[in-house]
């Protein structure tokens, strides 16, 4: 890095500092990565969008995560430079963008679900403590399709009798239905029956159980069932309830719905294990299947 270059990134980052708040290890990360572009581009300060170019080639094996943190940093520097009058222009434009790839849920399939399900039912047939409520968290989870959070916090007046449906504010503040099978109410029933009085549905000696717990306890269900725990926890249960769902016909607006995603973008990520299912009704009810 040039002198001049140098000391622009030192008052670039002392801006950071007195304006933006900005901590020790942030102006370290934004100090190593215009380092690491200065290494490309010799005059970091007045280099042309064809210069920065050359990032993008450079930078091509480092992981979305690295070029996007990069590719930030130089965004935010070239604005400082413009606004403080250093360079008329700001090449930003020219920075490489990550590619956004939006990773693909982990899902069970049924035959661990059955596994999961008959290990719960057999501890809770057993009284073993505590058995009864796992079995209600794994109803819940993925008869329901609850995040963690709003599963952990339900109160008890949640469930009423001959209601097949929750109204739960979820994430956002939004309000949504989300509906409860026969099983899971009855299951519900009979673990309220053995709870003193109090507001949760699930309560622990300060509240209601966390999140954490809720994470422990579908581990702990995983390895009595024979499944590697690793493979499981409560998001994962929730992605196979929208995914099996999704492969038995459900509509993915519907799917929408229940999840209580804001945007159906959300949702479309499910449609990749349904693939299989897509092919085979192309091939077999497609007008031109059938010429063959």
């Amino acid at each position: 890095m040039t002198g001049d270059d140098r000391a622009l990134v030192d008052r670039f980052l002392d801006m950071l500092a007195s304006e933006a708040g900005a901590s020790r290890h942030t102006l370290s990360a934004y100090r190593s990565d215009l380092s690491a572009a200065a290494a490309v581009v010799s005059r970091l300060s007045e280099a042309s969008m064809d210069e920065l170019g050359r990032l993008a080639p450079a930078w091509s094996d480092l992981a979305s995560a690295t070029l996007a943190r990069r590719s930030a940093a130089l965004r935010r520097f070239y604005g400082f430079l413009q606004e403080e009058g250093f360079r008329a222009d700001n090449p930003a434009a020219a920075l490489p963008r990550p590619r956004q790839v939006r990773p693909l849920p982990r899902i069970l399939d049924s035959d661990d679900i059955d596994a999961m399900f008959r290990a719960a039912e057999d501890k809770a047939a057993s009284d073993e403590p505590g058995a009864l409520r796992n079995l209600v968290l794994l109803e819940l989870l993925y008869g329901s399709g609850l995040r963690a959070s709003e599963l952990v916090s339900l109160p008890r007046r949640a469930f009423r009798k001959e209601q097949p449906f929750l109204i739960l504010r979820g994430k956002g503040d939004k309000e949504r239905m989300v509906p409860v099978s026969s099983r899971a109410a009855d299951a519900v029933e009979r673990w309220s029956a053995q709870l003193a009085d109090g507001p949760w549905l699930f309560p622990s000696r300060t509240g209601h159980i966390s999140r954490v717990r809720l994470f422990q306890i579908m581990r702990g269900m995983a390895g009595q069932a024979g499944i590697a725990p690793e493979r499981v926890s409560p998001h994962v249960l929730r992605h196979a309830f929208a995914t099996h769902l999704l492969a038995g016909g459900a509509d993915l607006r519907a799917l929408q719905t229940l999840l209580g995603h804001a945007d159906i973008a959300t949702t479309q990520i499910y449609t990749h294990v349904d693939s299989e299912r897509l092919v085979q009704l192309v091939n077999e009810r497609h007008p031109l299947a059938r010429k063959q």
